[in-house]
């Protein structure tokens, strides 16, 4: 069976701005990611292990400052 490998992975927005970045394994999101807004501002982040979110997650309000975090219970 073939080792699988993480790589990174960039989804934009209409505008071509960065709407979400991470990385992906075995086409399902793994590890730390990020969402944005259209003006660049962090939304929010956290981790995915194989598709599932994972441990904490963080909202960020319009100015891109923490808003919420939240734990994901596995």
């Amino acid at each position: 069976m073939a080792k699988s490998t993480r790589k990174r992975d960039t989804h934009y927005h209409k505008d071509g701005s960065v709407r979400a970045k991470g990385w992906l394994r075995d086409g399902q999101l793994d590890g730390y990611w990020e969402w944005f807004r259209k003006d660049g501002t962090k939304m929010r982040s956290g981790h995915f292990d194989m598709g599932a979110q994972v441990g904490e997650w963080t909202t960020y309000n319009a100015e891109g400052e923490v808003h919420k975090v939240t734990q994901i219970k596995g």
